[in-house]
């Protein structure tokens, strides 16, 4: 083997954060998504409350950006960069679901996360 071949070889081996997230992964982090848009819940950004759909359109432009720069590998990553709180303000997101407490949405998602873990674990 050459030298070139085996420098090569040692920079893809030492650098694995450089792929792209597991498509398990990834299938996880857009199934949570999809969860709180479908949950009928609202969700607070930077003071004002949001319709379910409203929060998963804008969880998911968050998540791309941060897959676009391979920043959210794993759904603990995407719930801590992408759903804990506003980017823009560092407020802390909430979600309100109807007969239930006002929780934060890192609450909420790790919650839901557990959940469907229990439920179709990998």
């Amino acid at each position: 083997m050459s030298r070139f071949a085996i420098v090569l070889l040692c920079l893809v081996l030492a650098f694995p954060a450089w792929s792209a997230p597991p498509s398990a992964s990834a299938g996880e982090i857009e199934r949570l998504i999809a969860s709180l848009g479908a949950s009928g819940c609202d969700f607070q950004r930077n003071g004002s409350w949001y319709p379910a759909k409203k929060a998963e359109d804008h969880l998911r432009r968050k998540y791309e950006w941060l897959r676009e720069r391979e920043l959210a590998a794993t759904a603990e990553q995407f719930i801590e960069r992408a759903g804990t709180k506003s980017s823009m303000s560092g407020r802390a997101y909430q979600v309100r679901c109807s007969g239930r407490p006002i929780v934060t949405s890192a609450e909420w998602l790790r919650a839901r996360l557990a959940e469907m873990r229990k439920h179709d674990p990998h």
